[in-house]
Parts: C-alpha cells; structure tokens; sequence
C-alpha cells in the first residue's frame, strides 16, 4: 500500500505542474459521450426509422418528432453552455452562467431551424453517392451502411456550431465520426452539395479548404496544408476544389492558394501544390506525373 500511496502522491503533484483537469472549482467540459447521444439522436431526426430499432407509425410523426426535438434541445443546450462557459473562463469574459445559458438558447434555436436545409443538402448528397457509385442498390442501402455519408451526416451538423463560433464541440463530432468511418473532415470546411466520398478510409479534409458542388472522393485523398507553422493558423491553408472535379485514390492536394479547376479528373497518387486549370486531367503514367487541359 505504501507503494500505492506514493503513485497517490506523485498524480496529485502532476495535477498541480501540468493541469489537465476537468475542472475542479469550474464548470465541467463537454462530456464526449452526452456529444455522441445527441448525434445519433440527430441522426434518428434526420433518417426518421433509419437510426432506430422501431417501426415508425406516420400518424404519430409529428408527435414523435417534437418528443425528439425537445429532448436534444436540452441536451444540446446543456453542451454548448458547457462550451462558452469554458471559451468565457478561459478568455476572461465576465457574460456569467446566465449569458453563458442564454448564448446556448439561442444557438440551439438557430441550429433546429437550419436542420430542414441541412437535411436537404444530404438528401442531395445521398443522390450523389448512389448516382456514384454502381454497386450502391438503393438510397436505403447508402444512408444505412456508407461510410462517406456517415461522415458528411455528421460534417454538416458539426459545421453549423463552428460557423457559430461554438468551442469544443464541432471538433468532438468531426473526431467521434472519425473514428467511426476512417474519415478525418475538419468542421471548418466548407463543403458545397452533392457531395461523395467512395469508400473513405483515410480521406482527410482540412480545417479551410472549400469544396464546391458534385464533387467525388475516392479514399486516401489529402486536401491539405503546405505548411503546419503555428503562426499560420488564421490563414487559408488548405485548397479549393471548384464544382464536377473527380480525385481519386491517395491524391494529395496542399496549399491554401491552390485550386482545382471546374471538372477536373485527378488521378491517383499524384502530388499537386500548384493551381490547375479546368477541365484539366492529371495523372501518373511511367512514374511521370502527367497534366493534360482540355
């Protein structure tokens, strides 16, 4: 026990040199699972009878929907209070719990009444993946088992609190997606509609890169930074992919001033840190990396 006691001893003592707490004499943090619960709530009100082991009675919908809606506004709420309590401690602000609770108010408003768009950007994305993709047998079969959509599911909801400055929990549902698919998509992008990822396993999207309109990704694609210097974080670091552009598998694209022109076809394995026009197919052949326009 003695030996016990001083592993005590020495934890207490690393709690006060290095911190890392969650929070003693504060308010707590997001709780990770609580971000999970209320994902794949939205989930089941996003896919009605797809999330759930159920079967739905289309006389009861609305009913059945405000009962969920209810329920997640409060757990949402009670996050994000959570996430500007800690931006307000740890920036100095004086807002107090009740603006903290407030602020949560009327983001968790805001996001309930933006859910019927985002539903309808992934319904044009469900299209997309099984327009895309010969083997996919119905939309149900895509909403029910394809990776890429769990992961753009997930984007778009995460993307909404980081275009309203909520702390913590965009990244806490971009990273419980991650680990669910294989697929690493910053909140902070910015991903127009008709949107497809084949496959998916190790697609990594960064946190500035803009995706227009029906644009595919097969997996191992890279949209990435030229650099990862500190300095830089406010910056446009990662590349824009103009509309109809193709990149397949392992493809990586870096740098903030780096587009990819309407229509391209990027071929596997190439390496671009350059502009490339539209209608532009760059491929390897010979271990040459080869670029033709139209």
């Amino acid at each position: 026990m003695n030996r016990l006691d001083r592993s005590i001893d020495a934890l207490m003592e690393s709690y006060g040199a290095y911190g890392i707490v969650n929070h003693t004499g504060g308010a707590n943090l997001p709780n990770s699972e609580a971000i999970e619960q209320i994902l794949r709530g939205l989930e089941s009100l996003i896919f009605p009878g797809f999330r759930e082991n159920i079967r739905l009675d289309h006389n009861d919908l609305r009913l059945i929907t405000a009962e969920k809606i209810n329920r997640l506004a409060r757990d949402l709420i009670r996050e994000v209070e959570k996430s500007l309590s800690f931006y307000a401690r740890t920036h100095n602000y004086s807002s107090g719990l009740e603006g903290c609770h407030a602020g949560a108010e009327l983001v968790v408003e805001a996001f309930f009444e933006e859910l019927p768009r985002i539903r309808t950007a992934l319904a044009l994305d469900m299209q997309a993946a099984f327009d895309g993709d010969p083997a996919a047998k119905s939309a149900d079969e895509v909403i029910l088992s394809y990776p890429g959509f769990e992961a753009i599911t997930i984007h778009r909801v995460a993307h909404f609190f980081w275009e309203n400055s909520v702390p913590l929990i965009p990244r806490m549902m971009s990273e419980y997606v991650h680990s669910r698919t294989g697929i690493d998509i910053h909140p902070g992008a910015d991903i127009g509609p008709s949107f497809f990822i084949d496959h998916g396993t190790g697609v990594v999207i960064g946190e500035t890169t803009v995706i227009g309109k029906n644009v595919k990704l097969y997996q191992g694609v890279t949209l990435g930074a030229l650099s990862v210097k500190k300095e830089e974080a406010d910056t446009k670091r990662h590349p824009t992919i103009e509309d109809d552009v193709t990149i397949y598998s392992h493809a990586t694209i870096l740098g903030g001033k780096t587009l990819i022109g309407r229509g391209s076809i990027i071929g596997g394995n190439v390496w671009i840190t350059r502009s490339v026009p539209p209608g532009s197919t760059v491929y390897i052949h010979a271990g040459e990396q080869i670029e033709k326009n139209i």
